[in-house]
């Protein structure tokens, strides 16, 4: 029988022998499993590259994109909308299985030729490139005539497809990318645009400006047209200007620089975005830059082109010219090791 010091001297050996029975246990269960082992990695799949970006979300791509089997290889537009950090950008779509293809588009740096030059990011310009690209792609497949879309821009709901006619109208679903569908995103302004264009895209009025969800059950929505006209037209920037111009005017002329330089204030806004209207209505045709027919000619690494600039670009020499000039500089570092050692 083993003999253990009683008393006040076995608790002290019992109480420092505890942390040590308790590393060695802790120790003992410190083992984990090796999850992402080789066998892991040989099954694993990467996900799509435009996943891996972060540039499309696939999830609503299929949704978008898939077709009914009876519609088997029938054309499914889209109506996509993109906003940059300058522009906004409109395309009517269809997938196919090599690829995404482009019917029409609109960018809202066209609207300049329709009389107005700045401001091409906001609500009003985003309306007007929907505008523009519904005109545009129903006058390349013929049916400009036949729907006209809406003659009085007023905010009011519109359907195309309620009207009666004899042909069915030109259908696209909305395709907004990675974009949060906010209440009174300018995303709105696009499609509000393309459905007074012409186009057929369902929709519903409740993400749109002036829309005011029911407070309690039972009640109605409302929807203020008005409040969504004014967008359009961009009173709310004008409200801005005007707000600045009298409390900030020197943040009002670094911040509007570019419409005071074409004497635009806020009282000319919604003359201006009217008359694009109606130029974009008459005229929604895309008229290529001309091209200025410039010519570069290469000697080594500079270029000299017609127009008087120089620039320096360097050309690829390939492998083999590579290769010798690896070679070179060996046999040069070489041939001084050789000669520092017959001078030693």
């Amino acid at each position: 029988e083993t003999l253990r010091p009683k008393g006040s001297e076995g608790n002290q050996l019992a109480a420092a022998l505890r942390p040590a029975a308790a590393l060695a246990t802790s120790s003992a269960m410190a083992f984990v499993k090796v999850l992402k082992n080789t066998s892991y990695f040989k099954r694993f799949q990467v996900k799509p590259r435009r996943r891996r970006e972060g540039k499309t979300d696939y999830r609503a791509r299929r949704k978008m994109v898939r077709q009914d089997k009876n519609k088997f290889n029938n054309k499914k537009y889209r109506l996509v909308v993109r906003f940059t950090n300058r522009r906004v950008i409109c395309q009517i779509m269809y997938a196919t299985i090599r690829g995404d293809m482009v019917v029409a588009q609109a960018t809202s740096t066209e609207l300049t030729k329709y009389g107005v030059p700045v401001g091409h990011k906001n609500y009003a310009a985003a309306y007007c490139t929907g505008l523009l690209v519904a005109r545009r792609v129903l006058k390349k497949f013929g049916l400009d005539e036949t729907f006209k879309g809406k003659e009085e821009i007023d905010g009011e709901d519109y359907h195309v497809e309620d009207e009666e006619n004899d042909q069915r109208p030109f259908k696209c679903i909305l395709d907004v990318g990675l974009q949060t569908t906010a209440v009174g995103h300018r995303m709105w302004g696009a499609l509000k645009g393309a459905v007074d264009g012409g186009l057929h895209i369902p929709h519903t009025n409740k993400k749109f400006p002036g829309f005011k969800p029911a407070e309690e059950k039972g009640q109605e929505a409302e929807y203020d047209a008005e409040a969504h006209k004014e967008k359009i037209f961009g009173a709310h920037v004008k409200e801005y200007m005007e707000m600045l111009e009298e409390e900030d005017p020197t943040k009002y002329e670094a911040h509007f620089a570019k419409f005071i330089a074409e004497d635009i204030n806020g009282e000319k806004l919604e003359e201006m975005y009217t008359e694009a209207h109606e130029k974009i209505k008459e005229d929604p045709e895309y008229e290529p830059a001309e091209k200025k027919g410039i010519t570069h000619t290469r000697e080594a690494d500079q270029i000299t082109s017609s127009d008087g600039t120089e620039h320096v670009r360097s050309k690829k020499i390939g492998l083999e010219a590579r290769r010798a000039k690896v070679a070179e500089k060996i046999a040069a570092a070489q041939a001084k090791l050789m000669e520092e050692d017959d001078d030693e």
